[in-house]
């Protein structure tokens, strides 16, 4: 019997290409490998697809690049082919592939830009389909939908491009209606990049240029003090929850070097919480799963404050999958080792 193609996008334009490179690095090499055969297809920075044939080890550092067996390789759009076309010295050579694992972060890869190229190419892909991937990846789009659907979260602002012109006037409105400090962040980022506290009024006017950085629209937060929790959910149709896990950041706040650089932030599961707090979170993640219209896979982060009250914090519908990402290690917990996850998670995309 034949195995099971699975080509796994990894890198990215993102500012969170280093980050797919390590979640990809681990998901190649948990993959089952008498049951599945791995097609690995790096984007560069520039936005290059290539098709890389070399060491999974190679690819974390990024020198999978400077392979000289990498080709041009592009998954076609045609759903007559259902794979993907590699491009070498003026020939051009197909490939047939049964399902797409998008290890992508952050832009093209979580905001439903890949999903649309895999639903026009007709092949399966691990994860939450378009809409779902938009609407969660647009933190004032998740905002929006998730209040409506009774999701207690934190209160906000939002602020576009055009309000650079008035930011004063714009930071002055802002600080009338919440109260230091501040949380602002890129409305479509992740892995907390371009995320700053804001303790005054001149520093909530450099954060807000700073997201601006990364993004043409920019969400401001109230600060919620409390335990920074999350959970898994997996599923469909039935999705179910798991365990909820607490994270005791090194920094201030779990920011991007907290969560990949100094490695010395912790994660405790189960959560050190009170029983009927930990039920009322994972019941809120897989309403919000539903609610949002998700599949596959996400993560979801909430805060718990000292009395007792569950607030969500964001959906991340492509969660890391390094050695010390949350996701993978709360599936753990329940006794899904990472080589049965990701089997489930294709067999799921497949069905």
């Amino acid at each position: 019997m034949s195995k099971i193609r699975v080509a796994v996008l990894f890198g990215g334009i993102s500012n969170e290409h280093d980050i797919s490179l390590i979640s990809a690095t681990n998901i190649i090499s948990a993959i089952p490998s008498d049951k599945y055969e791995v097609i690995p297809i790096g984007i560069t920075k520039k936005g290059r697809w290539l098709f890389y044939p070399g060491d999974t080890a190679l690819i974390s550092s990024g020198n999978w690049e400077s392979n000289p067996d990498c080709v041009p390789a592009v998954i076609l759009p045609d759903p007559m082919y259902k794979g993907i076309m590699k491009i070498s010295e003026g020939s051009c050579t197909t490939t047939k592939i049964d399902v797409v694992f998008p290890a992508l972060h952050g832009q093209n890869g979580e905001d439903g830009a890949i999903q649309g190229l895999l639903k026009l190419s007709g092949i399966p892909y691990v994860g939450c389909d378009i809409i779902s991937s938009a609407n969660c990846m647009d933190k004032a789009v998740a905002h929006t939908i998730l209040e409506a659907g009774g999701i207690k979260m934190a209160k906000w602002k939002c602020v576009t491009i055009a309000d650079l012109n008035r930011l004063e006037n714009v930071c002055d409105e802002i600080a009338g209606e919440l109260d230091y400090p501040l949380f602002v962040k890129p409305a479509n980022s992740g892995s907390s990049v371009g995320v700053n506290k804001a303790n005054s009024f001149e520093e909530l006017k450099n954060a807000i240029k700073l997201a601006f950085s990364h993004d043409k629209k920019v969400i401001v937060e109230e600060f919620i003090k409390g335990h920074e929790v999350e959970c898994a959910v997996f599923g469909k149709e039935t999705p179910f929850a798991s365990e909820v896990g607490e994270i005791s950041s090194c920094n201030e706040f779990y920011d991007y070097e907290a969560k990949y650089i100094l490695g010395t932030s912790g994660l405790t599961i189960p959560a050190n919480i009170p029983a009927e707090a930990s039920r009322e979170i994972r019941e809120t993640a897989v309403k919000a799963f539903k609610l949002m219209g998700c599949s596959g896979l996400s993560r979801i982060d909430f805060f718990l404050t000292d009395d007792g009250t569950v607030y969500l914090n964001e959906i991340n519908t492509l969660p890391g999958f390094t050695q010390i990402s949350m996701y993978p290690k709360l599936m753990e917990n329940m006794g899904i080792s990472q080589p049965e996850l990701l089997d489930k998670l294709i067999t799921l995309s497949m069905e």
